[in-house]
């Protein structure tokens, strides 16, 4: 593992990548249930735009077969059109490989459905052509429990990072003394992240203070 993967991921350092977010793709995850996979990759999507992180969203064969990019993510992004691809690997898409380069960031977060397909062939790409990876794994889903699980160690071995989105978010903000960011970041806890998030909300009633994680 090279120095540089080891350094922590920063609102400055690193790119957001969600690739297939679609209902056809949503409907063969069976890797993990699906309202989850959803919940989390919009969690996700929030963090990146609190942070101001570069975030590329990207499609599949959207108008012929896998419909478009789910709602609750475009709405995360109102203005930004989706790259709509024919290729499984996002890396064997020009306009996709463009846009990444023009984000200028080495390191790359990405969440995919499916993971054995979507999410595992362009990293594997990415890493050979110099990038860093992290695969968001809780939002992304595969067609089975072991695919997913197999294609998250055939990359791992490979040298791409796995991470979960709550850890993306946290290890963003890092420091509860970072205000600028704090309230939005507590608030997309209490709304995604589940019992941190119920715990948040927990400290702030009965505690009447600001409480960090």
């Amino acid at each position: 593992m090279s120095k540089s993967s080891l350094e922590l991921l920063t609102p400055k350092n690193c790119a957001v990548v969600l690739i297939d977010h679609q209902p056809q793709m949503f409907f063969g995850v069976g890797s993990e249930n699906r309202e989850t996979i959803l919940n989390n990759v919009v969690g996700l999507a929030k963090a990146a735009k609190i942070f101001n992180v570069p975030t590329i969203l990207t499609t599949v064969a959207a108008k012929t077969f896998s419909g478009p990019l789910v709602p609750q993510v475009q709405e995360v992004f109102p203005n930004q059109k989706p790259i709509d691809r024919t290729s499984m690997n996002s890396w064997e898409d020009s306009n996709f490989v463009a846009a990444v380069e023009k984000t200028g960031r080495k390191k790359l977060v990405i969440a995919a459905l499916w993971t054995e397909v979507c999410l595992a062939f362009p990293a594997l790409s990415a890493i050979q052509a110099g990038y860093e990876v992290y695969a968001v794994s809780d939002a992304s889903g595969a067609t089975t429990v072991e695919a997913h699980n197999m294609a998250m160690q055939r990359m791992i071995q490979a040298g791409v990072i796995p991470i979960t989105w709550v850890q993306f978010f946290c290890e963003l903000q890092r420091d509860w003394a970072r205000t600028d960011t704090y309230e939005a970041v507590m608030n997309l806890a209490k709304e995604h992240a589940g019992a941190y998030g119920i715990g948040v909300n927990y400290a702030q009633a009965m505690l009447g203070h600001k409480q960090g994680g």
